[in-house]
């Protein structure tokens, strides 16, 4: 089923919103700066292409102070907007009964997409990771 649902997913929706994160993750690994906020686009870019079967967890051992300041630095450039986008999105597709497990997948990519910096994401057969990567 999971399968199933990430085709259908990638093809209404995912493929886009995958393609938005990696050109932010270009534009921000151009911009040398802001190198850890292109690496975090470009693993919610990935996210983003096949979400069912995954999910966010907290990155072992804390986000640390860092993570907290580029995060609320992210919220205030570009969180907000890809958070609204989610949500017009998700809206768009709740409207078709096949399309209700899209958009809790879309509403589900809101929490990442606000705050990136410390966040990993593991297939839902593993939800704890053991090492950090």
């Amino acid at each position: 089923m999971k399968t199933i649902l990430n085709v259908i997913w990638l093809v209404f929706g995912g493929f886009w919103l995958a393609l938005g994160y990696f050109a932010a993750g270009i534009i921000c690994c151009v911009l040398i700066v802001t190198i850890p906020w292109g690496i975090a686009s470009f693993r919610i870019g990935a996210y983003c292409l096949w979400p069912f079967g995954q999910m966010v967890v907290e990155k072992p051992g804390g986000a640390g102070v860092f993570a907290l300041l580029g995060n609320v630095i992210w919220l205030l450039v570009a969180g907000i907007w890809i958070a609204i986008g989610h949500v017009v999105t998700a809206f768009a597709m709740a409207i078709t009964i096949i399309g209700i497990p899209l958009a809790i997948a879309n509403l589900k990519l809101i929490p990442v997409s606000l705050m990136p910096l410390g966040k990993q994401i593991v297939p839902t057969n593993q939800p704890f990771v053991s090492t950090y990567r």
